[in-house]
């Protein structure tokens, strides 16, 4: 069987933070992500079913996404073990919170780039026929942003540099973005 998320690749991985009600801190991966538009600055999160995070960010409104790095693949891996919701995936990981500027949820104080969001709305998915998906789509605005000025060279913020991963299919491929794979097209405005 041939599977759509083997098709369509590279895709970005979501590595989203989020807050219960109670306070308890998540951090989970997710390849069905992706940003959609500049104003609102939208992030756009699918969720396969309703997991710890589609709740937390339907309880407290807010969310963060970290970049995903070759540096830190093998700590967003180990964020993806189910764990229960009392346990904190940053701690599994050895990870660092960093508190948010604007919004009550950790960072990733290791990721060169993270972004506080601010829950827009979460749309349960349906099929043509109309029924309804065990799927959600959540959307958050961007609210703040922070990135290592490492990365940011005659005021332009340089992607490759960073060396994200992102998802290639299957059970466990990824691709890493390399500053020697990148080449430029001019648009013909």
């Amino acid at each position: 069987m041939i599977r759509l998320n083997a098709i369509i690749a590279p895709r970005p991985i979501g590595w989203i933070s989020s807050r219960d009600a109670k306070g308890n801190i998540n951090l989970a991966p997710y390849s069905f992500f992706n940003a959609f538009c500049y104003h609102p600055s939208d992030h756009r999160l699918f969720s396969t079913s309703w997991k710890d995070s589609v709740q937390n960010i339907q309880d407290t409104k807010e969310f963060v996404w970290n970049l995903a790095t070759m540096d830190l693949a093998q700590q967003m891996n180990a964020t993806a073990a189910h764990v229960a919701r009392d346990v904190s995936e940053f701690s599994i990981a050895g990870l660092t919170a960093a508190p948010g500027r604007l919004v009550n949820v950790p960072r990733v104080a290791e990721s060169p780039v993270a972004f506080e969001c601010k829950l827009s709305q979460i749309i349960q998915l349906q099929g043509a026929d109309g029924s309804k998906a065990q799927a959600w789509l959540t959307l958050g605005e961007v609210v703040a942003v922070h990135i290592d000025k490492a990365f940011i060279k005659d005021g332009v913020y340089h992607t490759a540099l960073t060396h994200p991963i992102v998802r290639a299919g299957r059970k466990g491929d990824y691709f890493e973005i390399r500053p020697e794979a990148m080449f430029e097209m001019t648009r013909p405005d």
